[in-house]
């Protein structure tokens, strides 16, 4: 998926490797110096330059295996766990969300690109959690495309009942498994109202399956995501699939998404409702949404 490159900008490495840190602990893990090294914000390094630029920092140290910030040492045993769960874990539900992804692109032929988001995609995965999406569509479709992914989240979740769950992922009738993280409709795109390095990394994270050719296009619209992070420039799909047989698009005119905006709003206010009593869930959640401005579905402006 080669979009063309730009030139890492003039930052010292010190403050790239120190910033990489910084957006990884926002997201709540953290990577090996090796791990690091490809990731770094302004292109990649060796794994000598990140310990080099650790050992010259007083703000970062490496503490098991991990390049974190002092601040953040205490949290090191959980990133860890984290690690080791994702290792034992992830295969099976990469698997299975590649199925999902199957159905889902069939069924919703508005859909032009889907990523794979969240702690799946970034090497933190556990079974408890959900597996986080990021999804392209067609102007006029963001809401329904929220609520079919939903709804087949749903009836896919019911065969997965024994699923591990936590605050986050508990449902009165199945878990939270499949969910949508992040909707942009094409316009929305090109550009992007924006182009941070928050919004450059979560495309450097997320792992395309679906619709190559446009997420390309993101690239090609938005060159500044490219001088956050050129790795984009050659970014591979390992779990690419081919294009299902899809649903004709005239079953889904842009007039159904008004009230597929109205469901959507009241199912995602019955799940804040059923948070009422899990204070930390609430605040996980507003926490995600506030990343995702301006973005985020549902938002009263």
């Amino acid at each position: 998926m080669a979009v063309g490159y730009l030139g890492a900008p003039a930052t010292p490495t010190v403050d790239r490797v120190r910033r990489t840190v910084a957006l990884l602990r926002r997201r709540g893990f953290a990577v090996t110096p090796s791990r690091l090294a490809a990731m770094c914000l302004g292109g990649p390094l060796s794994e000598a330059e990140v310990e080099w630029a650790v050992a010259a920092s007083p703000d970062l140290t490496i503490f098991e295996a991990l390049v974190l910030d002092r601040h953040a040492v205490s949290d090191a045993g959980s990133i860890r766990s984290r690690a080791v769960g994702h290792a034992a874990e992830s295969g099976a539900y990469v698997a299975m969300t590649l199925d999902f992804v199957r159905m889902l692109v069939a069924a919703a032929p508005f859909i032009r690109g889907v990523s794979i988001a969240g702690s799946l995609a970034s090497g933190g995965f556990r079974a408890s959690d959900d597996v986080d999406l990021n999804l392209i569509v067609d102007d006029g479709h963001r809401h329904l495309a929220y609520v079919v992914v939903n709804l087949l989240g749903l009836a896919h979740a019911l065969r997965h009942r024994a699923k591990p769950v936590d605050d986050l992922t508990r449902r009165p009738i199945a878990p939270r498994l499949m969910t949508a993280n992040l909707i942009l409709e094409r316009s929305q795109c090109l550009p992007l109202q924006r182009n941070d390095e928050d919004m450059a990394f979560e495309f450097l994270i997320g792992e395309p399956v679906f619709g190559l050719d446009a997420i390309a296009e993101i690239f090609d619209a938005n060159p500044t995501l490219l001088e956050h992070f050129p790795q984009l420039a050659v970014k591979t799909a390992s779990f690419a699939i081919d294009t299902p047989r899809r649903l004709p698009k005239g079953l889904f005119p842009p007039i159904l998404d008004r009230p597929a905006r109205a469901l959507g709003l009241a199912a995602w206010r019955y799940m804040q409702w059923t948070r009422r009593h899990r204070p930390e869930a609430l605040a996980r959640v507003a926490y995600v949404r506030s990343t995702m401005l301006p973005y985020t579905l549902f938002d009263a402006s």
